[in-house]
């Protein structure tokens, strides 16, 4: 009996996670949720009290989910260089998304952010968790000092490439731009090979 009422919260958080990315936070009701997951407000009610709860489970999913994917690579023995081309690959991984909807994680922090909303800081830990798994992959390829300076970079590349694609949604873009960004990885792989 218990197993229910968890498997209908996943479905209500699996929703609204989808809403507030192709919708946005503020466009999204309790009322767009609970017709997307097929239930009644009462059963919604039961699950989430407000809008904010939801973000709060959908922002602490999205924080799981890619916690999940970016050890999964380094578990899998991958070389630093290549778990951090794996991150520049999401792009394209999810171009049509991209294109059509912007970074689910740069929009909902700007949306957030424009509102004053206090869920933008558990939205920020989405960008703390790349800016610290890069740091630690650029710090295991001998970039020292320096990691936390290009984990950066490669974030706000990401997050300018995504907004752009958004904005002219161009296939080619998306795809030239990440294939300079991997340019730009195997240069800063190369510079720190030769030093060591």
């Amino acid at each position: 009996m218990t197993a229910k009422p968890t498997a209908t919260r996943e479905k209500i958080v699996t929703a609204a996670d989808r809403l507030f990315y192709e919708r946005g936070f503020e466009a999204t009701s309790f009322a767009d949720v609970a017709e997307l997951v097929g239930i009644s407000r009462g059963n919604f009610y039961y699950h989430f009290k407000t809008k904010d709860q939801i973000l709060d489970a959908v922002i602490e999913r999205r924080i799981r989910d890619r916690h999940e994917m970016l050890c999964g690579w380094v578990d899998d023995g991958q070389p630093p260089r290549d778990c951090i081309a794996n991150f520049i690959g999401i792009l394209l991984k999810n171009n049509r998304k991209i294109r059509s909807f912007g970074c689910p994680v740069g929009t909902l922090f700007s949306e957030l952010a424009r509102l004053d909303h206090p869920g933008e800081t558990g939205a920020r830990g989405l960008f703390d968790l790349f800016r610290v798994w890069l740091r630690h992959r650029f710090q295991d390829m001998g970039c020292g000092k320096e990691a936390d300076a290009l984990a950066l970079h490669i974030l706000a590349r990401s997050q300018g490439v995504a907004t752009l694609a958004n904005a002219y949604p161009d296939e080619d873009f998306l795809e030239r731009e990440v294939a300079q960004m991997l340019a730009w990885l195997d240069a800063v792989a190369d510079q720190h090979n030769n030093h060591h």
